[in-house]
């Protein structure tokens, strides 16, 4: 009995003649981005345990350090995140006693979000994933800066077709 396995991209069968060829994994810019936030992701991960923190949720406590109190829409704005993702993360926040949420009394549809005092200690352990992720970044500080450029440029973009093709639709 034989079994076919892909060891590589470059075993994949070629495109049949007279076909649109289909680009290899290792050719696709989403599969590159989507494998580096995974691998972010993992090197956050032993950084943010001894905080209880997971990724999303430390994503979450950054923007409400910057700005807080926030809407529940304006924190999933800056995250880009839809309030279906971001409700449960804030009542996983809230149960921690990190944050805070409570309707707003000027517009009772509007639910604001705020660090609690617990939630406001926690800033100052957050120098110590800042420091511990760039020993472990595998980039020099110059490429850090550029790729971190590219990376924003890009997401700026495809923020904007993303709103254009909605509005289209």
């Amino acid at each position: 009995m034989t079994t076919n396995t892909i060891e590589s991209a470059s075993d994949l069968p070629a495109a049949s003649a007279g076909t649109f060829p289909v680009p290899r994994l290792d050719q696709q810019l989403c599969f590159a981005l989507y494998s580096a936030s995974g691998l972010m992701t993992k090197l956050y991960r032993p950084l943010l345990d001894p905080l209880g923190l997971t990724y999303p949720q430390y994503l979450a406590m950054l923007a409400l350090w910057e700005h807080a109190p926030s809407t529940v829409g304006a924190l999933g704005a800056a995250l880009g995140l839809d309030s279906a993702t971001l409700t449960p993360l804030l009542k996983r926040l809230e149960a921690g006693g990190l944050v805070t949420r409570r309707r707003d009394v000027a517009d009772e549809r509007r639910v604001l979000v705020e660090p609690t005092a617990k939630g406001q200690a926690l800033r100052g352990r957050v120098k110590d994933v800042s420091s511990g992720l760039a020993c472990s970044m595998p980039l020099e500080p110059g490429e850090l800066k550029a790729l971190h450029a590219t990376v924003s440029r890009l997401v700026t973009r495809l923020r904007n077709a993303t709103e254009n093709a909605a509005d289209r639709d």
